[in-house]
């Protein structure tokens, strides 16, 4: 049998690689988050609207960060290789975090869950015209990210309305963006 057509050896060879690769990196990668500073106070009498702009401004940078970072390719690279996300089955959850440092108020967070099936693999592909899994597993986790960002705020609007009421946004924001996903099965 040659290495082409023996699966031990390919197996092998698999692990050789993966394990060369996982030399770089500390801890194996689930999830992808960026975090983003709100250091500018607004005004004293900036009205309510202008201050839960500036809250989802902040949204919308730390959603930027993680939608571009290297951790979410991370993430779609392990839709590529054999054995971490059987059958290209996946599932997760979509966080937004908003912390109040100046003041005493506890974060207010958002979550949504989403789900990667093969089918919707498939029909990526045939749009992005790519067998590369990581690729389209890449275009598929954006796109969740993206709505499940959404889902989040809007869940979490409340929320941040009584916060803006509470005059908790006046000073230091930090909002964190995390996308987490693990096999399913």
């Amino acid at each position: 049998m040659s290495f082409r057509t023996n699966p031990d050896r390919i197996l092998d060879h698999i692990d050789r690689e993966r394990n060369r690769d996982d030399d770089g990196r500390e801890d194996f990668t689930r999830d992808a988050s960026a975090r983003e500073l709100g250091t500018e106070v607004p005004d004293l009498d900036a009205t309510p609207g202008e201050r839960l702009r500036r809250i989802f401004g902040l949204v919308e940078k730390a959603y930027i960060a993680t939608a571009s970072g290297p951790e979410i390719r991370r993430l779609a690279q392990r839709f590529q290789t054999v054995g971490d996300i059987s059958n290209h089955h996946a599932r997760g959850d979509v966080s937004v975090t908003v912390s109040y440092l100046d003041h005493e108020r506890m974060d207010d967070v958002g979550l949504s869950p989403f789900e990667i099936l093969p089918a919707r693999l498939e029909e990526t592909r045939k749009v992005s015209k790519t067998n590369r899994p990581d690729a389209n597993a890449l275009r598929l986790l954006r796109e969740d990210l993206r709505s499940g960002v959404l889902s989040a705020y809007r869940k979490m609007e409340p929320r941040l309305r009584d916060a803006v009421r509470e005059r908790a946004d006046i000073g230091h924001l930090g909002v964190r963006v995390t996308i987490d996903l693990r096999p399913a099965g």
